[in-house]
């Protein structure tokens, strides 16, 4: 037996469990949670925890100044991949690191611009953020942000350079080798939530059953499909979901669009049907056929949700299969996955407006009248996302 040293990070987070219902099991597993820390000191900003809450391992990035872990996944050879909101440079950096700390390898935005001009492509990325996909043949598809200067845009007088996104797919060297720009296909006259910040990218998502890409655009309340196609696609969007996209909702109320939404993740596939699970924030949510919306903060009050939504590509057709309103507003962050017991779980980054520091993760029943079956409260930090894992070692369940 191993007992590791106390946690030498000022500040950590206290993290509590509760366990409302005992009428169904809890999933078994670890928690990983992507902190985001919003003042200077150093804290935990990548822990697991077990499932009492007790930390079992955590990264510090290791510099003063408030850097986070932005996200963290495990990869297959037992080591991490995560990105940091910010290092020497201040559009941070992609850090492969083992269960030690140890940095295997990293590509700093800077360094990876030198690729993109030595590549031949023509992009200039201003850092990575948000979400990154490992694939299984050692590419990474990356998220990062990219400007674009317009002059007099309609409510917009004189230059503005607008903030989109771009994917650029590195291979197993990180170099990169095909690249996306929102600026080559939406109207930047599109703007849910106002420029500069156009689109807000928060998630990627891989198809591998047409090797295509989805993105989560938060500023759009759209997830669009892209023709990727392993690295030899077009790049032309192939579909958009969500309010004023491509496909028709049942029942046709707009409040059951996504809106402001975080994290979707495919659940399944049988032939053109997809079922897909979203953290749907619910900024600026339309209200009603004449198109009138929410404001944070304001009445008539926005509200978040986990839902599962069903919808078929050929007959551009969706629906709400299953939801949970947790009866709290989290304007911003969050993740949600469906569990191997069936059960869902989804972390709320900033449930309380009040409270600038705290979060909460909960697994409840995929049933009619869903039950809290496991929650954590997180208090001294924001956690972006939070998501259960099977252990710190792939192919091993705890």
């Amino acid at each position: 037996m191993f007992t590791t040293g106390v946690i030498t990070v000022v500040q950590p987070q206290n993290y509590t469990v509760t366990r409302p219902s005992s009428a169904a099991p809890v999933n078994s597993g670890i928690e990983l949670l992507h902190n985001l820390v919003m003042e200077p000191a150093s804290k935990l900003t990548a822990v697991v925890t077990d499932l009492d809450g007790n930390p079992i391992w955590y990264y510090d990035p290791g510099a003063a100044g408030g850097i986070s872990v932005y996200t963290m996944k495990l990869l297959n050879n037992g080591h991490f991949l995560l990105t940091t909101t910010h290092a020497p440079e201040p559009s941070g950096i992609l850090r492969e690191i083992d269960l030690a700390g140890n940095t295997i390898r990293e590509l700093s935005s800077s360094d990876l611009n030198k690729r993109l001009a030595a590549g031949g492509f023509n992009l200039t990325q201003n850092g990575f953020h948000h979400d990154f996909i490992p694939l299984d043949n050692g590419h990474v598809i990356a998220l990062v942000l990219t400007t674009k200067d317009f002059t007099d845009l309609p409510g917009y007088p004189g230059t503005t350079t607008v903030t989109g996104d771009a994917i650029i797919d590195l291979d197993a060297n990180f170099n990169p080798v095909w690249t996306w720009s929102s600026f080559d296909y939406l109207d930047v006259n599109r703007h849910l939530q106002g420029l500069p910040d156009w689109t807000h990218s928060n998630a990627l998502v891989y198809d591998p059953s047409d090797g295509k890409l989805l993105i989560s655009m938060r500023h759009q309340s759209w997830i669009l499909k892209v023709d990727y196609q392993n690295g030899g696609g077009t790049g032309a969007i192939v579909w958009k979901l969500g309010q004023e996209g491509d496909f028709t909702l049942a029942g046709g109320d707009p409040t059951q669009w996504f809106y402001a939404q975080h994290y979707p993740t495919l659940l399944s596939r049988l032939g053109s049907q997809l079922t897909m699970a979203v953290f749907d924030n619910g900024n600026y949510r339309v209200l009603d056929s004449s198109g009138s919306t929410c404001i944070p903060f304001q009445s008539p009050v926005c509200y978040s949700r986990a839902a599962i939504f069903q919808f078929d590509e050929a007959a551009k057709t969706a629906q709400v299969n299953w939801q949970f309103l947790p009866g709290a507003f989290s304007f911003w962050g969050g993740s949600i996955n469906q569990l191997e017991n069936g059960n869902v779980e989804f972390a709320m980054s900033q449930p309380n407006p009040t409270d600038a520091t705290s979060s909460t993760i909960m697994e409840v029943t995929q049933t009619p009248t869903p039950q809290v079956v496991w929650q954590m409260n997180v208090e001294g930090a924001n956690t972006y996302r939070g998501y259960r894992i099977p252990s710190l070692y792939p192919g091993i369940a705890w």
